[in-house]
């Protein structure tokens, strides 16, 4: 391991070895939280199609069946409910991703990154039927051509070219959220375009309270619709500014140090006030915002390469962008707000004894420290670290330390995937754990990574319930 910078506490100086300050109190999970992953995901897949089923029984209650007789009415009756289906699964997006703690104990920010990508396809492409089926059917209606009748809702009707601008902008946020673009995207720019979500919402709120034939006259929607809205604003304000803010005036957060753990990997030290208060666990991230002159308006998540021990919090973070890569120059005394902790990738997923562990690059960091608290005996861990080459392995030092000191199995899989094609492939895995049918299995690394794994230990028989996988998704 490099040496700390200066002006790192003593009582902040790291310490390798495991402790029981180190591991958190068991406490029983109260329901749904003791169901499996499966399970949680479908208590919330429930209550969204809940609210979907609401949003159709509003449409169906107020559309008489006279009104859709003929093409040019049956058009626009599928337009209107497409367009109230697409706003319904905006706002879920804007919930899923609002960082609300019962949510992220629920699923895990991990799952619901994914569900915040797929849901999003669904609501543009709703939206988008919305505008193309109501259009379409008015102009059947008025005997009109489509490109005429287009010009004319969008330019005549009541709040229309606001609404036609927030699509506009829907769509350019899938666009540039497809996985091609964004790997090309820088995340601070990725972030930003994300905010027009929020002016595409504002932009058409009011279209549809005017133009909507289930709100115009429907004063009962009309409140249910803007309820809708109020909360999940006042649940994105509370947990995304206004928690931040008073965890980061209580406890104070500052950087005390960086160390260089390989090339282009620095770790980064923060200390603060009553730091066992905030409930973090090894596994789980931050939302880190550096309040310099350069980073101040940007947060980015990183995991805990530690596990919490009440003195200090570590991320260790490799150089992909200029945020991370400015790490490393953080000066000691630096002012932090911190958002979470976030992420269900902790040991409480754990239901068997034995654990194999596979990372590759940084996602080693939340292993390394699972590694501290999770109770093993000799024999009963297996860490499989992947990596391009020796160099590159961030925290071996401490991973061996830990290792020789619990017992646990660790193979460094180093070399580049076209020289070992055989790395993690459902041989290779069962050679180096024979017995991965009866462990736990905790995954961390890029998406393609996790991606591949799973798929070698799904073809050795192994139980989705048994593994536990988190990404870089956010």
């Amino acid at each position: 391991m490099g040496r700390l910078r200066r002006n790192v506490e003593p009582q902040a100086q790291p310490a390798f070895s495991r402790s029981p300050n180190n591991v958190p109190m068991n406490r029983a999970p109260v329901w749904p939280l003791r169901l499996s992953q499966f399970g949680r995901e479908m208590v919330v897949a429930l209550g969204v199609a809940a609210g979907a089923v609401g949003v159709i029984a509003m449409w169906w209650h107020d559309t008489a069946p006279a009104t859709v007789d003929g093409t040019g009415p049956f058009l626009t009756a599928a337009g209107r409910v497409t367009g109230l289906l697409g706003t319904y699964l905006v706002v879920v997006e804007v919930l899923l991703m609002a960082r609300v703690t019962w949510l992220d104990g629920m699923i895990g920010m991990d799952r619901l990154a994914v569900w915040h990508r797929r849901n999003g396809e669904y609501a543009i492409w709703l939206l988008v039927a919305h505008a193309v089926l109501t259009i379409w059917g008015y102009g059947l209606t008025a005997g009109a051509g489509v490109l005429s009748e287009a010009k004319t809702v969008v330019l005549d009707y009541p709040d229309m070219l606001a609404a036609t601008v927030g699509l506009g902008l829907l769509v350019a946020v899938g666009v540039l959220s497809a996985r091609a673009v964004r790997r090309r995207v820088s995340y601070h720019t990725w972030y930003f375009i994300h905010l027009y979500t929020y002016i595409a919402l504002a932009l058409s709120f009011a279209h549809q309270f005017n133009s909507g034939a289930d709100f115009a006259t429907h004063p009962l929607n009309r409140l249910i619709w803007a309820l809708m809205y109020c909360v999940v604003a006042a649940l994105l304000v509370a947990y995304r500014v206004v928690k931040p803010l008073i965890t980061s005036a209580r406890h104070r957060f500052r950087v005390v140090g960086t160390t260089n753990e390989a090339p282009g990997v620095v770790s980064v030290y923060v200390t603060g006030r009553r730091l066992d208060r905030l409930r973090a666990e090894a596994g789980q991230f931050f939302m880190w915002r550096f309040l310099t002159k350069q980073g101040w308006w940007q947060a980015h998540p990183f995991s805990l390469s530690a596990a919490p021990n009440g003195k200090w919090l570590r991320l260790t973070a490799k150089a992909t962008g200029d945020h991370s890569s400015s790490l490393r120059h953080l000066q000691p005394g630096t002012s932090v707000i911190l958002e979470g902790p976030y992420g269900a990738f902790t040991q409480a997923r754990r239901r068997r004894r034995k654990a194999l562990m596979i990372g590759a690059g940084i996602g080693v960091a939340p292993l390394r420290a699972l590694m501290e608290v999770l109770p093993v005996r000799r024999g009963e861990m297996t860490l499989l670290y992947r990596a391009s080459d020796a160099a590159h392995l961030a925290l071996r030092g401490e991973i061996d330390h830990l290792a020789a000191e619990q017992g646990s199995s660790v193979h460094y899989l180093v070399g580049r995937r076209a020289e070992h094609p055989e790395y993690l492939t459902p041989g290779h895995i069962l050679q180096l754990a024979p017995d991965v049918a009866q462990r736990d299995i905790f995954v961390c690394g890029p998406p393609h990574f996790t991606d591949m794994v799973r798929d070698s230990l799904r073809e050795l028989g192994v139980a989705n319930t048994q593994i536990h996988a988190e990404s870089f998704e956010l």
